[in-house]
């Protein structure tokens, strides 16, 4: 068995619960907050037989696209850190998802 770590952007998250949940993937969903942009995504837990690990990682990739975002970085208006920054618009690439598929050793319901 293997446990699929999965985080994923906010706005996918919805979609990608329902898809796994239709193909009868158990997922437990965590509220999580990335560290570079500081904006909130999701954390997917979900327990998989070996023999699917594979098909769960299609389903996360047909909804976990990545695109380009608009944010807000800051600097100094001269450059040296003076205390007088001003916000300068800046492109990243968001969304995907950040996968760890991981051994389990012991999987037990009480």
């Amino acid at each position: 068995m293997k446990l699929i770590i999965a985080i994923v952007q906010d706005e996918d998250s919805s979609r990608l619960l329902t898809g796994l949940m239709n193909k009868g993937f158990g997922v437990t969903k965590l509220a999580t907050t990335g560290g570079f942009l500081k904006a909130g995504n999701t954390t997917l837990l979900i327990g998989v037989e070996d023999e699917r690990v594979k098909e769960a990682i299609e389903a996360i990739e047909s909804v976990c696209k990545s695109r380009k975002q608009m944010t807000t970085t800051h600097t100094s208006a001269s450059g040296v850190s003076a205390g007088g920054y001003v916000p300068f618009p800046v492109e990243v690439t968001v969304g995907g998802a950040t996968l760890f598929v991981l051994n389990v050793e012991q999987f037990l319901k009480v």
